[in-house]
């Protein structure tokens, strides 16, 4: 795994590559972005709700994976959200003069999903997200809480993801990617009444 990010008052922006025997997988994300994306999975569902990730958090986002696909998605899914975990985690770097918190209530037609961050250094995910049907294309609906979960845990922020009302499940996956969008665009803006400081009394925003 190779990283790089660039220094606390520079660009906001981290490169990370992780190859395994079941995926090989590159992404760049810079948080102070206009939303220009570029993803290849080989997962097309999958791509869909990156490009809406990084076009309503206004994240610019580079992601090159090939992976198992033979067996299945699972691979592919929960490694691309590690990936994007540890790019969200380096390229915060110390997390100064960031809002910390970010909440969103997204509707998506029939949909409705909240999703409420905190930027904490502590992993936690509540997932509570049903789905009716088992397939979005040719994406298993299971995997969804699978990607979040990696990108929680490996970027150390606590993520609460709840469906409020929606049944269609296209509706559901983009309603829950963009209320994350949302809230993760308000947690990671820099304050300007917090200067350059750590919002925590801790003085460290770590686990």
């Amino acid at each position: 795994m190779d990283a790089a990010t660039a220094g606390q008052g520079e660009a906001r922006r981290a490169t990370i590559a992780r190859k395994t025997a079941e995926t090989d997988i590159r992404a760049t994300l810079t948080l102070d972005g206009t939303g220009q994306v570029r993803v290849a999975t080989g997962i097309g569902f999958l791509d869909h709700m990156l490009t809406a990730l990084g076009r309503h958090g206004l994240f610019d986002l580079e992601v090159q994976a090939t992976g198992d696909l033979h067996i299945d998605g699972h691979h592919t899914t929960e490694d691309v959200g590690i990936v994007l975990g540890q790019c969200l985690r380096q390229a915060l770097g110390e997390k100064r003069g960031i809002r910390r918190y970010g909440h969103a209530l997204l509707p998506m037609d029939e949909a409705l999903a909240e999703a409420a961050i905190d930027i904490s250094g502590r992993p936690y995910l509540a997932w509570s997200v049903p789905f009716q049907r088992d397939k979005v294309g040719t994406m298993d609906t299971e995997l969804f809480e699978e990607f979040f979960r990696a990108f929680t845990f490996n970027a150390g922020i606590t993520l609460h993801l709840t469906l409020k009302a929606g049944t269609n499940a296209h509706h559901v996956a983009e309603a829950c990617f963009k209320a994350l969008a949302r809230s993760l665009r308000m947690a990671v803006e820099l304050d300007s009444r917090a200067a350059d400081a750590i919002p925590s009394t801790k003085g460290v925003l770590e686990a």
